[in-house]
């Protein structure tokens, strides 16, 4: 039999996706899987989105453009100059989701072996996309004692080498829900015109803070030329199946490059363009009460996970996601553990153990994400799941060390 490749090979199973076998055991011995190891929300797409994919009307479903369709460029266009930052059509690319956009950055700005700083943890997608497109990761730690704050100045300028060629953000925070300031921005904007730097910002979850205001790193000024964001609709419109993100940038460099691989797939989704249009229609009204629902489960999972014995937690200033310490040694085995043995009123709940978002040896093996993806009655449920399973856990753990003990 040919051998598959040795890249494949070490290709990494998504950390947020690998408990998913465990999930469907679950589910056909007839148990409900509460999910929050995931972000697919459970709030509706806009119902204009769903009314422009039912009555599409081409008879023919061509190609578009390889940059997306002016059409959508231009809304996204007028959003950003209201509410981010003033750019051009030119400077919006339509992409395959914000994953192809990640994918054609890398592809675009950096060799084989250069180097990115980048704050852990991560999203954990970014590990796979370094390893598909040659570049290194070079992470440096923020802690769950300070709310996941962006670290010092000093901290990146410590892992700088002549290898390095960006830093990479994620603002709001995907898994910390932590939301840099405009203050910490402009150190890192410093930082990189400094060093001559790209700073690669993944902003998908602007539209969700709740404490403080949203500053976009497309308002630093005399950064054009430095400056990457990624964008998209999956999460901020409940619309992730439709595979539609943005890369925004002011280096025509940088664009010229993109469109080659840009051509390569030669058009992003019409239909999900088709949508990605109709969800900006009624943007403000839509997303003042999905926000508002978002900042209900913020508080509400925040206050119950407070509540519990030995896990420490914070209330996350974005996103809808955060990070929780579990008094367990291992939540990988702890999350397998709640899908293959644990249930509570025929129900459990699937997590994403927090060792995935970290590169750094084991780091996070006792936290999870916790994505706040399901309404309140849901999440309600899911508390008491967790909270009784630690308590189960921690018996069933001092009755295997008991054994272990007796057998010595």
């Amino acid at each position: 039999m040919p051998r598959v490749s040795i890249r494949g090979t070490q290709m990494i199973h998504s950390p947020i996706r690998s408990l998913l076998p465990y999930a469907r055991a679950a589910k056909e011995q007839g148990v409900h899987v509460y999910h929050l190891n995931i972000g697919q929300p459970d709030i509706k797409t806009p119902i204009e989105a769903i009314h422009s994919l039912r009555t599409y009307d081409q008879e023919i479903i061509k190609y578009g453009s390889s940059e997306g369709s002016d059409e959508l460029r231009k809304v996204v266009r007028d959003y950003y100059r209201s509410q981010v930052a003033d750019v051009d059509i030119g400077d919006i690319y339509i992409t395959t989701g914000a994953s192809e956009g990640i994918l054609f950055i890398l592809y675009s700005c950096f060799e084989v072996g250069q180097e990115i700083i980048i704050p852990e943890p991560f999203y954990a997608n970014y590990i796979g996309f370094a390893q598909v497109s040659g570049v290194v990761l070079k992470p440096i730690a923020s802690h769950i004692d300070d709310h996941f704050g962006l670290p010092s100045p000093s901290s990146f300028i410590a892992q700088i080498t002549d290898q390095t060629k960006a830093i990479f953000l994620c603002n709001p925070g995907n898994p910390t829900g932590n939301l840099y300031s405009k203050e910490d921005l402009f150190e890192i904007g410093r930082l990189v015109k400094e060093h001559d730097l790209f700073l690669i910002v993944d902003e998908v979850y602007r539209e969700f803070c709740y404490d403080e205001d949203f500053y976009s790193v497309l308002r630093l000024e005399e950064l054009e030329d430095h400056i990457v964001v990624i964008d998209s609709v999956s999460k901020v419109f409940s619309a992730c199946g439709s595979r539609i993100g943005f890369v925004v940038t002011r280096n025509p460099a940088i664009l010229d490059n993109i469109l080659k691989y840009a051509q390569l797939r030669l058009c992003p989704p019409m239909i999900g363009q088709h949508i990605a249009v109709s969800c900006f229609a009624n943007r403000a009204k839509y997303l003042e009460s999905v926000r508002a629902e978002y900042n209900r489960r913020r508080i509400f999972l925040f206050e119950r996970l407070s509540q519990m014995s030995g896990v420490k937690c914070y209330l996350p200033k974005a996103a809808f996601y955060i990070m929780t310490e579990l008094p367990v040694e291992d939540t990988s085995d702890f999350c397998k553990w709640l899908l293959r043995d644990f249930r509570l009123d025929g129900a459990t709940i699937m997590l994403a153990p927090g060792s995935g978002f970290y590169l750094s040896g084991d780091i996070g093996r006792n936290q999870v994400r916790i994505a706040f993806v399901l309404g309140t009655e849901a999440l309600e449920k899911s508390m008491d799941i967790l909270e009784a399973a630690l308590i189960a856990y921690a018996s069933s753990e001092l009755v295997d060390t008991l054994a272990v003990n007796d057998h010595q």
